[in-house]
């Protein structure tokens, strides 16, 4: 490569951050701007430029290239970004090409999901791994394949999305149109959603008294610190969470025979809690010929991912 350094943006629909990053992984300086999605396509790519504008006018490097992350579906050989959700008025973009353009390199573009399993493959807990399946616990249930150190797009470019495999055909409605989606249970809004719902049956709960009695905000986070005071109910919802996400992705191994998956977003955080009985649950749905293959891991980038994931994308291409 001529150059050691990468642009890595992180689309979301709030904001837009940018990273200048060097090929071993490291950040070397970040920006964040607000994404202003609500006002449409073009000011959402006006931010996207001003974003990585400001981070190239403050390194004055050699850049290789940039990559993007973003939501949506997202054809990867077009460098397109189609109906991403929570962008009002984006039909079918070709974002790769505008940016490029823009800043007289290589821009390359990849769901959010995707971009975040590359990431993994290239810096973080899948640099030894051929293959592996990547879960991303956030908002919903994101995920991606990588299969011979290659990320697996499908047909269309919409292979991955493995928070909507059913694990209960008469199970919660899931948003996107299905019953009993691994999101419907594992995704942050339904997690609190169900949460709530059962709290009203164990009132004494730590998180009943913090919820319904000192008023704070019953979240993800939540529920595990109250899982690390030894709270009866806050354990069984982990382990209720494993057993769901175990279900899915044994499923997913058992269709692939790729028994190596790597766990990341904010769920991921419950630790032992979660990853415990999502391994003991795993291993006893798989078949025979996976039981004693399968490995678990958490992803290593973390609150970076978003960043180092598309700075990845770069190196992926080269």
């Amino acid at each position: 490569m001529a150059s050691e350094y990468t642009i890595g943006v992180d689309l979301g629909g709030t904001s837009v951050k940018v990273g200048l990053t060097d090929f071993r992984g490291n950040i070397i300086h970040k920006e964040c701007m607000p994404t202003f999605a609500e006002k449409g396509p073009d000011k959402v790519i006006s931010q996207i430029s001003a974003c990585i504008r400001l981070v190239l006018d403050n390194n004055p490097v050699e850049v290789e290239g940039i990559g993007i992350g973003s939501p949506g579906a997202v054809i990867a050989s077009k460098g397109t970004v189609d109906y991403p959700p929570n962008f009002p008025g984006w039909e079918s973009i070709a974002l790769g090409k505008i940016i490029s353009e823009s800043f007289s390199m290589p821009a390359y573009v990849e769901n959010d999901a995707n971009a975040a399993a590359i990431g993994e493959l290239i810096f973080g807990a899948g640099k030894d791994l051929d293959s592996f399946i990547m879960i991303t616990l956030g908002t919903g249930v994101g995920g991606g394949i990588i299969f011979e150190r290659k990320i697996f797009h499908g047909t269309t470019g919409a292979a991955g999305e493995l928070g909507h495999i059913s694990v209960d055909y008469q199970g919660r409605k899931c948003k996107c149109g299905n019953y009993g989606c691994m999101e419907a249970y594992a995704g942050n809004n339904y997690l609190v959603e169900w949460v709530e719902e059962d709290l009203q049956k164990h009132i004494n709960s730590l998180l009943f008294k913090w919820v319904h009695i000192e008023n704070e905000v019953l979240t993800p986070k939540l529920i595990h610190e109250a899982a690390v005071k030894n709270d009866d109910f806050a354990i069984k919802v982990i382990i209720k969470l494993a057993q769901v996400l175990g279900y899915g992705i044994s499923s997913i191994i058992n269709a692939s025979d790729i028994p190596n998956v790597v766990i990341g977003g904010g769920v991921a955080g419950f630790g032992e809690f979660l990853f415990k009985p999502l391994n003991e649950t795993i291993i006893e749905r798989v078949m025979k010929t996976h039981k004693s293959r399968v490995t678990l891991r958490p992803a290593v980038l973390k609150n970076e991912a978003g960043i180092l994931g598309a700075s990845a994308l770069v190196l992926y291409q080269a």
